[in-house]
């Protein structure tokens, strides 16, 4: 796990949190957190304890980032009726790292190259006290909260799923 936090990906997320007054140090795990079972395994924490970023495509082609909380899925229809659009498009793993930086597995809600046009955050993640979201690499994770991710993003709570 040595070089971690060299990485480009995640020096620009650390430099990123550093700005916003983020608290929470990255923490390197030796197994991946490439899915939300996979981190909360590694933390042993619940899975719903993970704020995964998921990447859409809205209809102008511009990005839309959902944190959303590991213990359930986007309802890409519930969330497309929400913002009064026809549909949330797929992103492909070359559009998620030219947009966000990041790959796929290591997107972190801060640090983006491009800004997303919308930012919602799942109100599930409301339910716990701490939240993890990546640091730029399946391996890297930080702690922080609901309250932190709203402050930092600008996002904007919804029910994405259930």
């Amino acid at each position: 796990m040595d070089g971690i936090l060299e990485k480009a990906a995640v020096k620009r997320f650390i430099a990123a949190a550093t700005d916003l007054g983020v608290k929470g140090q990255v923490t390197v795990l030796s197994e991946t957190a490439r899915t939300a079972v996979d981190a909360a395994n590694g933390l042993g924490i619940e899975v719903g304890q993970i704020a995964s970023s998921l990447i859409f495509k809205l209809p102008s082609g511009n990005p839309l980032l959902i944190i959303t909380s590991g213990r359930h899925r986007v309802d890409t229809e519930l969330v497309a009726r929400n913002l009064g659009i026809a549909e949330l498009g797929r992103a492909d793993a070359n559009y998620v790292k030219d947009i966000s930086g990041y790959s796929v597995g290591g997107v972190s809600p801060l640090g983006w190259i491009s800004k997303p046009e919308i930012i919602l955050i799942d109100e599930a993640l409301n339910d716990y006290d701490a939240v993890w979201a990546a640091a730029g690499h399946p391996h890297a994770v930080y702690p922080t909260s609901f309250a932190e991710l709203i402050t930092c993003t600008g996002a904007t709570p919804m029910v994405v799923g259930d």
